[in-house]
This record gives structure tokens, C-alpha cells and sequence, in this order.
């Protein structure tokens, strides 16, 4: 019974999702976000403790205060224009109404309080899902609809979300924390492009979810959970230990490294929009993120902490956890910058 529940949770989970991404009635998003978002509360929950009943409760009071924002926009829509879709007609309080529920549901700033919470408070593989997968449904709709999205709103959070995405992670302990603000700041990466070039915000959008995918994972292989445990993991397994440095790396956005990729691309085309202050500040934000993750790296790899035993290196147990994708994960995260070309012109 057990695989039967976990199958129909994760087929509405993952059903949700595409209903959402290939639906274009607005009421057809609205019911594909609601089975999404009740179907992942049983994940949150999966390890029962009171940590992780607050994380649910959270993680739905703010969905379903956002979802009630959306469905309010969505009738004012209908009552203005007659029309079960967003056009250029449409009430421009629907489409702030739109685009704050939205941002709500991505955990942007300022309605970003809950993510480093949620995400604290569920396991690694939960969490993993909460900044990857649930990303998907809410983007594809600012990526369908990016053309009428107000800009100001747009640019006025993606710069907060990179400020806040920055300054938060910097006192954090907890891995999972930072990958929570982590992910605060690279969604405001996306927001401040969204509305110049959607083509550009796909790329980084899969790019950030192929590198925290890979993250979480080599995190989850140790059990890593804070600095501490992970700074203890060189002398169990010294390649994964290189391997999350180099994707850390990668994840701050340093050439040669796939992460480069999206803020070059960010840049270069606010740029060409003449926009030069917005992308020297976020720049500059940037290097806070980058900040705590040499920390990380210093932590895990540049120095040994003391150990219980005498050896360096401990003895090789079979790991019970299967990393069959990690591999090409790794590489993917890492090696794919030479590919630009490929997924965006440049004149």
C-alpha cells in the first residue's frame, strides 16, 4: 500500500506540474498549482517530527494565501475583459495581482520568509524538490505571460531577492539554509531578465536546477546537513568532497564553469537594453553569494579538522545510496560553458 500511496503522490505531483506548463485557461493553471502544491505536503511530512509539521504548515498557509491572490486576479480578469486568459487588455490590477502571487509562490523577496524556514525544516530530498521541481510551475506561466508582467515589480524584487539571497546565507550554518538563500538570489537572477529576454531566464532556470540537483545530491550521499559534518567528509570520501567544491565554484558563477553561463548571458543582454547600473549592482550582490561558498569550500576542503582517530583516511563502507546520475550530473554542472552557442545567439 505504501508504494501505491507514494505513486499517486508523486504522479499528482508531477501531473500538476504539466498541467500547468501546457495549459493555456487560466482556471486549468490555477487547478494544476492546487494539486501540486496539496499533493507535496505529504512529502514535506514524510519523516514525522515537529519540525517538519511546521515546515508543511508554512509551506501551505503561504501556498494557498498566494493561490487565493492568483484565483481573486483571475476573476477580476474575467470580469473586466470577458476572457479566460491574460491579454494586453487585461486589468493591470489582475496582472499585479498575477505577478504577486507568483512571486509569493517562488519565495522571492520580500515574500521570501518562508523558504529558508520550509526548507530547514524537511529532509534533504524534500527540500530538493521544493527549489527545483516546484520552481517549474509558477515560471512557465511568468515565461508565458512575460510580455505583460509589469516590469518595474519585476526588477524592483529580483534586486532584492539578489541582495537578500546574499546577506542571508552569510552567518548560515545549515546547508540547507544556504541553499535556501541560494536559491532566493538566483531566482531574482531570473527575474530581472524575464522581461528582456524569456529565452534567457529558461537557460538559467534549468542551469540552476541541474546545479542544485547535483548539490543536494552529493549532500545527501554524506548525509551532509551542516558546516561542521561536511567539513568531517574528506577523510571519508575525498573525490565527493572535490567534486562539491568544483560545483560550489560553479554555482557562484566563475569562469570556466557552467554557472558562468547564465550571469554572462544576463549581463551582456541587460546591457544591450542599456541598463548599466542594474547588472553592475547584481554583480556585485553576486560576490556576497560567492562569499559564503568559498566558506563552504574552505571549510570542506582547504583545511583538516581534527579527527577522533589516528588515520587520515577511515575505512570504505558500501554506500546503501544509489548515485547512479551523479556522474553526468557532475560533469553537466561543470563542463558545458564551451555549449553557449548552443543555446543562445551571440552576435
Amino acid at each position: 500500500m505504501k508504494i501505491i500511496t507514494n505513486f499517486s503522490i508523486m504522479l499528482t505531483v508531477i501531473s500538476g506540474t504539466l498541467i500547468v506548463m501546457s495549459s493555456s485557461h487560466l482556471l486549468t493553471m490555477w487547478v494544476g498549482l492546487e494539486m501540486s502544491m496539496l499533493a507535496i505536503i505529504p512529502i514535506l511530512i514524510k519523516k514525522a517530527n515537529p519540525r517538519s509539521t511546521e515546515a508543511a504548515t508554512k509551506y501551505f498557509l503561504t501556498q494557498a494565501t498566494a493561490s487565493m491572490i492568483l484565483l481573486m486576479s483571475i476573476l477580476i480578469n474575467f470580469t473586466t475583459t470577458g476572457s479566460w486568459n491574460f491579454n494586453y487588455s487585461s486589468n493591470q490590477l489582475s496582472l499585479y495581482l498575477m505577478t504577486l502571487s507568483l512571486l509569493m509562490k517562488l519565495g522571492l523577496a520580500p515574500f521570501h520568509f518562508w523558504v529558508p524556514e520550509v526548507v530547514q525544516g524537511v529532509s534533504l530530498m524534500s527540500g530538493l524538490m521544493i527549489l527545483t521541481w516546484q520552481k517549474l510551475a509558477p515560471m512557465s506561466i511568468m515565461y508565458n505571460f512575460a510580455t505583460m508582467i509589469p516590469t518595474p515589480l519585476l526588477l524592483t524584487s529580483g534586486l532584492l531577492s539578489i541582495i537578500i539571497g546574499g546577506w542571508g546565507g552569510l552567518n548560515q550554518t545549515q546547508l540547507r539554509k544556504i541553499l535556501a538563500y541560494s536559491s532566493i538570489a538566483h531566482m531574482g537572477w531570473m527575474m530581472m531578465i524575464i522581461s528582456y529576454s524569456p529565452s534567457i531566464m529558461l537557460v538559467n532556470l534549468i542551469i540552476y536546477i541541474m546545479l542544485t540537483l547535483t548539490l543536494f545530491t552529493s549532500f545527501n550521499l554524506n548525509s551532509n546537513l551542516t558546516v561542521s559534518s561536511l567539513s568531517h567528509t574528506w577523510n571519508k570520501t575525498p573525490v565527493m568532497v572535490a567534486s562539491s567544491l568544483i560545483i560550489l565554484l560553479s554555482l557562484g558563477g566563475l569562469p570556466p564553469l557552467t554557472g558562468f553561463m547564465p550571469k554572462w548571458l544576463i549581463i551582456r543582454e541587460m546591457t544591450l537594453n542599456d541598463s548599466i547600473y542594474m547588472p553592475t549592482m547584481m554583480a556585485m550582490m553576486a560576490l556576497l553569494n560567492l562569499f559564503f561558498y568559498l566558506r563552504l569550500i574552505y571549510s570542506s576542503s582547504l583545511t583538516l579538522f581534527p579527527t577522533t582517530n589516528n588515520n587520515k583516511m577511515k575505512w570504505q563502507h558500501q554506500s546503501s545510496k544509489y548515485i547512479t546520475l551523479l556522474s553526468p550530473l557532475i560533469i553537466l554542472s561543470t563542463l558545458t560553458l564551451p555549449l553557449t552557442t548552443l543555446t543562445h545567439t551571440v552576435s
